[in-house]
């Protein structure tokens, strides 16, 4: 696994936003990436698709947004909104002197990624988006609701497994293999000096999200700001999230972006999967 460096960028208001720094393995140091993860995840998502990246001649920031992983738990549970996480990520570029990048967002980081293309124009050149679109699907939109904030604690990585099992496998049917679940457990949840196993985000991230003040009440502007650079939309075949409808409309708006569709998962996929793969490493092959 490639090598990172730990780090913190500071936010005016003082919460800490945690991140990973991969520097770029080959090949001249091409545009840097900036990975932002779902929901309730954290830089870990990113472990095994940083490293590819990177050997692409590519520096990479793998982020824990605030109130997520090694990140800052913040005061104001109002403040967990994609809007403030996108004035954090401005804040980490300017601080590492990034003022061109690729982005590539899963789930709410793509959420960010359509935010931060209208809020700070000509920073990302090209984008890739994991499992989401400018219509957020109600049906997934609940099923989230129903297990956000709540679980936990574990008193083993085995149970815990299971637990993440009970939430995740509507998105992986056909996973099996123990082993899947424990590494799965592993990257979303932490365990505490009391030896048990916690989710690895603060529950109140939930409040915004039972609410609904999930994102702005129209994204077609913000994916319009996005469309005129390089894209990529990997989906998951079975997902809840991202109806078809919207991908069309996409597309449409974007005659040039490019549709992978990862089989037999839902909502969202690793990025680890062959189709995923392939089609991430020709994507960061090809824009500049």
């Amino acid at each position: 696994m490639t090598a990172f460096s730990e780090h913190f960028h500071t936010a005016p208001d003082g919460v800490r936003t945690y991140y990973r720094r991969y520097p770029a393995r080959s090949g001249r140091d091409r545009r840097p990436v900036l990975c932002m993860h779902g929901l309730t995840r954290n830089s870990r998502d990113f472990e095994d698709v940083a490293p590819r990246i990177a050997d692409r001649g590519r520096t990479v920031i793998a982020v824990d947004v605030r109130g997520r992983g090694k990140s800052d738990y913040d005061p104001d549970a109002e403040n967990y909104t994609p809007a403030t996480y996108v004035e954090d990520m401005a804040g980490l570029l300017e601080s590492v002197g990034w003022r061109e990048i690729v982005a590539l967002g899963t789930s709410m980081g793509g959420l960010m990624t359509m935010i931060m293309a209208a809020a700070h124009p000509g920073v990302i050149k090209a984008a890739a988006m994991n499992d989401i679109g400018p219509v957020i699907d109600p049906k997934g939109l609940t099923r989230i609701q129903g297990y956000v904030g709540g679980g936990g604690p574990y008193d083993s990585w085995e149970a815990a497994a299971e637990a993440v099992r009970g939430i995740n496998r509507v998105a992986f049917p056909n996973q099996t293999d123990p082993s899947f679940w424990i590494a799965f457990a592993r990257r979303i949840c932490r365990q505490r000096e009391d030896g048990l196993i916690e989710l690895d985000y603060d529950p109140a991230i939930s409040k915004p999200v039972q609410s609904g003040d999930v994102a702005p009440p129209d994204l077609w502007p913000l994916f319009d700001a996005l469309a005129p650079v390089p894209l990529l939309l990997v989906r998951g075949a079975l997902t809840d999230l991202l109806a078809m409808e919207t991908v069309e409309e996409m597309q449409r708006r974007s005659p040039t972006m490019t549709l992978a569709q990862v089989p037999d998962v839902g909502h969202a996929p690793l990025l680890t999967e062959p189709v995923a793969e392939a089609a991430l490493d020709a994507f960061f092959d090809e824009v500049d």
